[in-house]
């Protein structure tokens, strides 16, 4: 039924999808995680976390923005990953940026991590724990001084120690 035009157009049409499939695992889209001293198995995270929290953590989710009792936390204290219990960020970071999630202009130091992130079609800078690797939100470049930056983090993925 295919005539030879159609074969060539079916065959070169499959390798550039093949190959935009090996570029978005190669860009970190893959399943396989990164090695952080704190690991869990699949099942374990599951029972360590809620149903919301696992699905942030540990497949990249967003939790609605405006829901998090976070955004109204204004008490001196640390903010830690809710996987692994990692300090990220200080209280004295913390500002209100009007989107929804607890924002932040800076991480404490050597909490985080980044990676690429194309999941909306193009390139963003998700932020992670270093600790566990768990997704925690974004980084982007519009924040306040004195760094510039909103780290724009999903609240669920955060717990909260008062100082």
């Amino acid at each position: 039924m295919f005539n030879g035009v159609m074969n060539r157009r079916f065959f070169l049409g499959g390798i550039a999808t093949g190959a935009m499939a090996l570029g978005w695992w190669r860009l970190g889209l893959g399943t396989a995680e990164a090695a952080y001293p704190y690991a869990l198995s699949d099942a374990e995270w599951r029972k360590r976390l809620s149903p919301l929290a696992y699905n942030v953590l540990r497949k990249q989710a967003t939790e609605h923005p405006f829901t998090s009792p976070l955004n109204k936390e204004h008490r001196a204290g640390i903010f830690a990953c809710a996987g692994c219990g990692q300090k990220l960020f200080s209280s004295k970071t913390k500002f209100d940026s009007g989107t929804g999630w607890p924002s932040f202009y800076a991480p404490l130091p050597k909490a985080v991590g980044t990676s690429r992130d194309f999941a909306l079609g193009y390139p963003r800078t998700e932020v992670h724990c270093a600790r566990c690797g768990g997704h925690l939100g974004h980084v982007f470049d519009d924040g306040p001084k004195p760094t510039g930056l909103r780290y724009c983090m999903n609240g669920v993925a955060l717990s909260f120690v008062a100082a």
